[in-house]
């Protein structure tokens, strides 16, 4: 790749980490999308930043589309190419912005897994068999317990949770204060399990795994340190397999299930958007179609020939 690309690339990080506030995920899958967009460019003989027009960015959205890469990909790429090339233009770099005309391919939504309320229950209630090895494992299984109450009961992200600290959590009015994407701070409603789970966690279990790189974070891993998403996610899959009869939804299903149920218990959407720290209602919106269970009974409870 051709010194001048690298060092786009680099700037084009700084920015999206730095002024639009991006999450490390969201920066490091930014970054491998245009990196692989400028491999191409290069690849085409073109040294140049200026040499990036609306041909490429079609011609390699072509070639992503002939290896077989599904339209939601090929629509996040092309959305981290339009990103690059307007803050290409900005600096100078290139005398249009090409992404400007550049199309995504229409992606059909899917509707996400979720699991029901008799499930999740079951999720919840499900307590690991065998006494713990030690302190260190007893601490984990309450961390985890605590873990899987909050992500449900806030539908919160992963991220998020993994960037809670101390304090966060306001035992007496029932919240969490959570830092999102772009870094926009909200303020999520809890229930009294949660709150219980996490209580128990910070007075039982955190002080076994506490270290000189604990810092303030709410939950850490087994070393001492702030807890990552992956430890996260593992936890997640465990619980999930442990109770043996729902699918394997992941953290992100929890999230799916803690605003399918809330829906199902009369919440308004744009309440639940609130809470899920959507920026658009349209976001939230995909879960009234996995509502319809509650839509089938509105009607038959409502409409005289029902």
């Amino acid at each position: 790749m051709p010194e001048a690309f690298g060092w786009a690339l680099t700037a084009f990080g700084r920015h999206l980490a730095a002024e639009r506030g991006l999450s490390p995920h969201t920066v490091r899958a930014y970054l491998s999308d245009i990196a692989e967009l400028l491999r191409h460019v290069s690849d085409r003989e073109r040294g140049n930043l200026a040499d990036i027009n609306i041909v490429e960015l079609r011609a390699w959205l072509a070639s992503l589309h002939r290896a077989g890469q599904s339209r939601a990909t090929i629509a996040r790429r092309a959305a981290a190419a339009r990103a690059f090339t307007a803050f290409a233009h900005r600096h100078g770099w290139i005398p249009v912005d090409p992404g400007a005309q550049l199309r995504s391919p229409k992606v059909r939504r899917e509707l996400p897994t979720v699991l029901g309320q008799q499930q999740m229950a079951a999720v919840l209630a499900d307590v690991p068999s065998g006494r713990p090895a030690g302190a260190i494992d007893a601490a984990l299984m309450i961390r985890d317990t605590a873990i899987m109450e909050l992500l449900y009961a806030s539908g919160i992200r992963v991220s998020e949770l993994c960037g809670l600290d101390l304090g966060d959590l306001d035992d007496g009015r029932r919240t969490v204060k959570v830092l999102g994407k772009r870094s926009k701070e909200r303020v999520v409603p809890v229930g009294i399990p949660a709150v219980r789970a996490v209580r128990a966690w910070l007075e039982a279990g955190r002080p076994s795994l506490v270290s000189g790189r604990t810092g303030r974070a709410m939950f850490v891993g087994a070393r001492g340190g702030r807890i990552d998403p992956r430890a996260v996610r593992r936890v997640v899959h465990a619980q999930l397999a442990a109770a043996g009869i729902v699918p394997d939804t992941g953290p992100h299903g929890l999230r799916h299930s803690a605003a399918t149920h809330l829906l199902e218990g009369g919440a308004d959407l744009r309440s639940v958007q609130e809470m899920l720290g959507h920026a658009s209602l349209a976001t939230t919106q995909i879960y009234t179609h996995v509502s319809v269970d509650r839509l089938v009974k509105v009607y038959q409870q409502s409409h005289p020939r029902a």
